[in-house]
């Protein structure tokens, strides 16, 4: 029997699935778009909805084909754009706000109101990163405070993650909450001073 791997490649434009064999050769591939929003200028947003959609359908489109091959998929990979942010209800599964994009800059006033306050040294030596709208901690701050929903009573139940841990949440039908240590340090809310 033919063994493969499956590669998400979750992208700012749009979601693919490769189908690899155990040699790293790429034996086939599914690409679906999704809609960029532009709510304002230097603003951009997914929807996480779409975003899922999309990798489903380019998943369904892969494993078919490993089962003509008569192959046997062993693992799924994620890889995604890495800095843009999604929260959404644990108990719903339905994001809170649509996903805020590395590339979005509405939180650069805030920013400079952190650098004023000389907060900016303290981020980077805390994360190795410089206070900029490009990471995700700012985009949480503004989907938290923008979100009239949002009560002290309802945070517990929001989870948040970049894309890569949203669609592991959702391909385990909410079993697994996770991300890796590349993706974490991008978040700006990661320490890279500990050790584990």
């Amino acid at each position: 029997m033919k063994k493969f791997i499956i590669s998400i490649d979750q992208g700012t434009t749009s979601s693919r699935a490769i189908l690899f064999d155990l040699k790293g050769k790429p034996v086939f591939s599914s690409q679906k778009e999704f809609t960029q929003y532009f709510p304002k200028s230097g603003w951009v947003e997914h929807d996480p909805e779409e975003i899922w959609r999309t990798t489903v359908k380019t998943l369904r489109d892969v494993i078919s084909k490993a089962k003509k091959l008569k192959g046997k998929i062993l693992t799924i990979g994620i890889t995604n754009q890495r800095e843009t942010t999604v929260l959404w209800n644990k108990k719903t599964g339905k994001p809170i706000h649509k996903a805020i994009v590395w590339q979005d800059r509405r939180t650069a006033d805030y920013c400079d109101q952190l650098k004023l306050k000389k907060k900016d040294k303290i981020i980077q030596k805390i994360t190795g990163l410089v206070l900029d709208p490009y990471f995700s901690a700012t985009k949480i701050k503004w989907i938290l405070d923008k979100n009239p929903n949002n009560n002290k009573n309802q945070i517990t139940d929001i989870l948040f993650g970049t894309i890569d841990t949203w669609l592991l949440w959702k391909l385990t039908e909410g079993k697994s909450h996770y991300t890796d240590i590349t993706n974490a340090s991008r978040t700006m809310i990661f320490d890279s001073n500990k050790e584990e």
